[in-house]
């Protein structure tokens, strides 16, 4: 297996990781984000500290999707190379700050447990499920962008099937202004066009992840072949090196 099989792999591993990690994360917080009053009650505190572990998972599998495909997409252009990497950067740094407020709800909950008065801490437990909420939508909302970049050099490179990468380019724009509706007030979550923005980059990143993981980069892409020649300089002439290096201390 070449380093360059073996950057697709890890690649495509971290990119599935980022998925059982967000949506997993999504399921188990779900009694910390729907009810109102959880700090008041029982709780579900191990349920809600699993999910944010998982969400940290995600985090580490989307910034180590940077770092894998970092010196691939610099052999098409340095620039998308260097966006690519600093827009998971700032993903995976937002999407932080959400567990930061997932574990801020269970010491508040705790709290209210060991005797603190509960009724000023509801509007906080609310401030902290909102800020969550928020980091969410931004962080994971850096699709799009990680996308443009990504995408466009994995289109130009011939890497993957030309359809995949521009499943992600097109659908970027829509995204983007739903997002930006989002913020406004002007677009909202559940609606069609909430589907329509999403749907295209949950898919592109979904066969992507797959694709890299089972099949690999194309083999006959220029950057494959120029990697293969490399490796196979490499090995032709590591053996004649200790050689060389004797003939010419002997002399």
């Amino acid at each position: 297996m070449t380093s360059f099989r073996k950057t697709a792999l890890v690649g495509g591993i971290l990119y599935l990781v980022t998925f059982v990690g967000s949506i997993a994360s999504a399921i188990l917080v779900g009694p910390a984000l729907n009810d109102p009053a959880y700090v008041l009650g029982a709780g579900a505190d191990q349920q809600i500290g699993l999910g944010a572990i998982l969400e940290l998972v995600n985090v580490f599998g989307l910034i180590g999707c940077g770092i894998a495909f970092f010196s691939v997409v610099r052999k098409v252009h340095e620039g998308l190379a260097i966006g690519y990497l600093a827009t998971r950067l700032f993903e995976g740094a937002i999407i932080t700050i959400s567990v930061v407020g997932l574990l801020s709800i269970i010491t508040l909950r705790q709290q209210v447990a060991a005797g603190a008065d509960g009724e000023t801490l509801v509007p906080v437990a609310a401030a902290l499920v909102a800020v969550r909420n928020w980091a969410i939508v931004i962080g994971s909302n850096m699709a799009p962008f990680n996308a443009l970049m990504l995408g466009t050099a994995l289109y130009r490179a011939r890497l993957v099937p030309r359809w995949m990468p521009a499943l992600g380019i097109v659908g970027a724009p829509i995204l983007i202004s739903f997002v930006i509706g989002l913020i406004l007030g002007v677009a909202q979550v559940g609606t069609l066009f909430h589907v329509v923005a999403v749907l295209p980059f949950f898919i592109w990143e979904l066969v992507l992840g797959l694709w890299l993981t089972f099949k690999g980069f194309n083999e006959s892409s220029p950057i494959a072949i120029a990697e293969r020649s490399r490796r196979d300089n490499a090995e032709t002439s590591g053996p004649a090196q200790p050689a060389l290096a004797a003939k010419a201390g002997a002399v």
